[in-house]
């Protein structure tokens, strides 16, 4: 079983999900283990006078990029627990 889980963590750290904000402003690039690999930041909203607007456009994104990161890797942990026989409970293992 744990060499099963290390090989899905290392297939989790090349996978790369991404979410935005702003209407892709911002795009935040995340791996299935919850890193944050990348940051997308489009020129025109980089504002010297409205600096709080991408700081919460930038948090907007990586936010929903964790998101979609833990869904997919309690996807790939369920695939695991339910071919052993285990029941699928969301965030049993991260």
């Amino acid at each position: 079983m744990m060499k099963q889980q290390e090989k899905i963590q290392e297939e989790l750290r090349e996978r790369v999900v991404d979410a935005d904000a702003g209407g892709g402003m911002v795009t935040a690039f995340v791996n299935g283990t919850g890193e944050v690999v990348k940051l997308s930041i489009q020129p025109e909203v980089i504002d010297p006078e409205d600096s709080e607007m991408l700081e919460d456009l930038v948090l907007a994104a990586v936010n929903a990029g964790m998101a979609k990161a833990k869904e997919l890797r309690d996807k790939e942990m369920g695939k695991m627990a339910g071919g052993m026989g285990m029941p699928n409970i969301p965030g049993l293992f991260g």
